[in-house]
């Protein structure tokens, strides 16, 4: 049996052991969790919680998009990972879903950073995976602890110079023209640590007119003050200068080229050159202080920078740009006290964020030529909230839970353009959200708990877009709001290396947010009545024998309209929503040999799906099967070589990555690549 230097292996937000044939009792590691806010052992959240470590991350992985992270997080749906104009879009027990591009309804958070904009709305292209050393996932409502847009949450952390230090570098190439470059180097000297990670990353892509080029970098500097205090930098900066969009599909055009592209307007043969350009920069600053009075503090402060630039498919009003300014701060106080003579802990904290977009949209001919200005706006949203969350051990193995916020949102359009009439506008909204949770620990590594929560989202500032054709906010549209119940098992059988994660929940939402694209193409947005969420998710993990161990993650799910009539009279009750899935299926069958050799079968079951609220365009099912495996040499004491390769869709399965909902031109289809292999290079010294 190959040695290890760490006993456990930590899998989707279970704990489990390799190698059971070891005579001595084994003492797992404690682990906690922090994307609840209030940091826990994880037996003792009564939450759906998943963690991805850093061999799930990295071990064979290109690290370009989050789904091969997240593949045995059950509950979690992504598609786009093929189009980096659109966005990886993410959904988690179908929160997220109405969105034909980017992340809505998620909150997303890197290194205590939150990506989210107080509107909602969430990009993930300057996420540095392969710095990435954790990831938390927030299986279902999380109102309590981040205010708007929380149906679920992605936590990232980054190395620093203590968990990566020493310097990598790595090249990879591939299919359709893919290639990437890393370099990182990390660091202690004295109360100084440092790490730093830099990726180049350039892609023809599998359509025509979809390749992509990209700059990225993540960077950290933490100086220790004394025993209890420090103080870190983090900066991240994206440069994406070019990136196309190939655009959606119909089902004939698919039929005759699934490598193909849309037309230019629809009709012309003369393509439009569709696609953007991004430039972004994030600073960071953490203060912690583990000794303030009784308890512990912590500071943050953070500036976003963004310019983006998109030419949608077709002429007309098709090019929009803006200028973002993001910034904000928060403050967390955690406790642990006596309430009587029961043991307490809780964390109370404050946070406010403001967005400013300068976004403005240009009048463009099939050449390319800008014809003139027709919308221009400056559009500011400001979000403070204040929150507390509590837990409070009863027993030795009962806990109850407990959580309030309070959220305001303001937003404001201040109409810069005014051909077409001041369409100016201001809209605010007071929210409060509660949850409350059950926990019994009835063994050491074994639990169940019961929760209920609420949470809310506002439309984005793109989704109050007024399909009247004037500018400010749409009247008719409203956020929409959920109470989400769940009940909950996991637990970890030592002797016989299996752990389990189960999941049931049910989730009722009123007014949804429903995508749908008018005539011409643009997207809106209108609230449907009532939905419900409901569903089963099962993660498994099993150490069957020596070197070998079995990962699967099961969701069963209903995603429906209760209530819900459309502008035109259409009744759909009772239809599935579009864009998910109700059954995934993920299995990955890892061998792991001796020091870095490896080898893993993974296979993924999506389920069929729905492409419009009418559940007219059916999208079937399909199986895909992925296989990666490597090994590594020493090259003296300190220099490490790996070597790895990739096989994606290994058996050549068609299939779609994205579908585009409620497209009325027919075009909801976006085709994923056939079989396509990858392979790296790493040195570590």
């Amino acid at each position: 049996m190959p040695h290890r230097a760490a006993p456990s292996l930590l899998v989707a937000g279970t704990l489990s052991v390799s190698g059971m044939a070891l005579a001595e009792p084994i003492t797992l590691d404690t682990l906690e969790v922090s994307a609840p806010r209030l940091d826990r052992e994880l037996y003792d959240t009564p939450a759906a919680v998943s963690v991805v470590d850093r061999e799930k991350i990295a071990q064979g992985q290109q690290r370009e998009r989050l789904d091969e992270s997240l593949a045995t997080v059950p509950g979690v749906y992504l598609q786009n990972r093929h189009n980096f104009v659109q966005g990886e879009r993410v959904s988690i027990r179908g929160f997220g879903a109405r969105t034909p591009w980017g992340v809505r309804g998620i909150r997303v958070r890197v290194d205590g950073i939150p990506y989210t904009l107080p509107d909602g709305q969430a990009q993930l292209d300057a996420i540095d995976l392969d710095s990435a050393q954790r990831i938390e996932v927030m299986r279902g409502p999380a109102a309590v602890q981040y205010g708007n847009a929380a149906g679920g949450a992605i936590d990232v952390t980054t190395a620093d110079g203590e968990s990566d230090p020493g310097t990598r570098l790595r090249v990879e190439g591939g299919s359709n023209g893919y290639r990437k470059l890393n370099v990182s180097n990390g660091g202690v000297e004295g109360p100084w640590s440092h790490h730093i990670d830099v990726s180049a990353l350039g892609m023809d892509g599998y359509r025509d007119h979809s390749s992509v080029e990209k700059y990225l970098l993540n960077a950290k500097l933490k100086r220790e003050l004394d025993a209890d205090r420090s103080l870190t930098a983090i900066l991240n900066l994206l440069d994406n200068p070019r990136s196309e969009d190939p655009g959606g599909l119909t089902a004939e055009a698919v039929s005759e080229d699934r490598q193909g592209t849309i037309d230019s307007n629809f009709y012309s043969p003369t393509r439009i050159d569709a696609g953007q350009s991004v430039d972004q920069q994030v600073l960071g600053l953490e203060y912690e202080d583990r000794a303030a009075g009784p308890g512990e503090l912590t500071l943050r402060g953070f500036y976003l920078k963004r310019d983006f630039e998109q030419q949608l498919a077709y002429a007309g009003d098709s090019f929009v740009a803006y200028d973002r300014d993001y910034y904000g701060a928060n403050a967390e106080y955690r406790q642990s006290l006596s309430l009587g003579e029961l043991p307490m802990r809780y964390v109370a904290g404050v946070e406010v964020a403001r967005q400013e977009d300068d976004r403005y949209r240009d009048d463009v001919t099939i050449d390319g030529d800008h014809q003139g200005r027709v919308a221009d706006e400056a559009q500011t949203a400001t979000s403070l909230g204040v929150f507390a969350q509590g837990d409070l051990d009863l027993t030795d193995q009962w806990s109850l839970s407990l959580g309030t916020r309070f959220d305001h949102i303001d937003f404001d359009i201040d109409d810069n353009y005014l051909a077409d009439g001041d369409n100016s506008g201001d809209r605010t909204f007071d929210q409060w959200s509660g949850s409350a949770g059950l926990n019994y620990r009835y063994r050491p590594n074994h639990q169940a708990y019961l929760s209920v929560g609420t949470a809310y989202e506002t439309p984005t500032f793109t989704e109050f877009a007024n399909p009247a054709g004037v500018g400010g906010f749409n009247p008719d549209i409203e956020p929409q709001k959920a109470w989400n119940r769940e009940l909950g098992l996991r637990g970890n059988f030592v002797d016989s290396g299996l752990d389990y994660d189960v999941a049931l929940f049910s989730t009722r939402v009123r007014d949804s947010l429903i995508a749908y694209k008018n005539s011409d193409g643009r997207d809106f947005y209108r609230n449907a009545g009532r939905s419900r969420q409901d569903g089963l998710e099962v993660s498994l993990g099993w150490d069957f024998a020596e070197n070998w161990r079995l990962d699967s993650a099961l969701t069963l799910a209903r995603y429906e309209f209760q209530d819900y009539v459309d502008d035109d009279g259409n009744d759909h009750a009772n239809n599935r929503i579009p864009g998910l899935p109700e059954r995934t299926w993920v299995n990955q069958l890892t061998w792991q040999g001796i020091g870095e050799r490896f080898a893993t079968l993974e296979t993924r079951y999506v389920g069929s799906m729905y492409a419009d609220d009418a559940n007219s365009v059916k999208v079937d099912d399909y199986w895909l099967a992925n296989l990666r495996a490597g090994d590594g040499w020493r090259l003296g004491n300190d220099t490490l070589l790996k070597a790895y390769v990739g096989v994606q869709n290994l058996f050549d399965r068609e299939h779609f990555d994205n579908i585009v909902i409620n497209d009325q031109r027919g075009r909801y289809f976006s085709t994923a690549p056939d079989r396509s292999v990858y392979a790296g290079v790493e040195l570590a010294f």
